[in-house]
């Protein structure tokens, strides 16, 4: 009698092959959510602009875009870009791990809705993003 202790080649390939099968199927799942947390990222940014925005309007009677004066610090990988005038502002958002035509905008007032790819917000202070 023999002793056999061990995994045979064929029980060990069998393993990989559901490894490979698995991991398939988890990676582009694990994409869209990383995808899905850059677009989370940019609305929060965005609204709390607006927040600090509306924060500063009331002590001020004018808009700002000045990061200093609103107290606004932007989440890591997330540039705002915004424009202001005596009766509105507008923001757009983009993230670097995301293309440059992807990302999200906001505006309230009188500001022009500022359009990032193909999202443009159809009224003030609603968040539009491309996806």
């Amino acid at each position: 009698m023999r002793n056999t202790k061990g995994f045979t080649l064929i029980e060990l390939l069998i393993v990989v092959v559901i490894i490979g099968i698995l991991a398939a199927i988890a990676i582009p799942k694990f994409s869209a959510t990383r995808e899905k947390a850059y677009f989370a990222a940019m609305k929060s940014d965005l609204k709390n602009l607006a927040s600090q925005e509306e924060i500063y309007y009331a002590d001020q009677y004018s808009y700002t875009t000045s990061s200093t004066d609103l107290g606004f610090v932007q989440s890591a990988g997330v540039t705002v870009a915004s424009a202001a005038s005596s009766s509105g502002w507008s923001a757009s958002a983009i993230h670097t791990a995301l293309g440059g035509s992807e990302g999200c905008a906001i505006y309230y007032g009188t500001a022009t809705a500022p359009t990032v790819g193909t999202a443009t917000p159809s009224q003030p202070g609603e968040v539009a993003c491309t996806r």
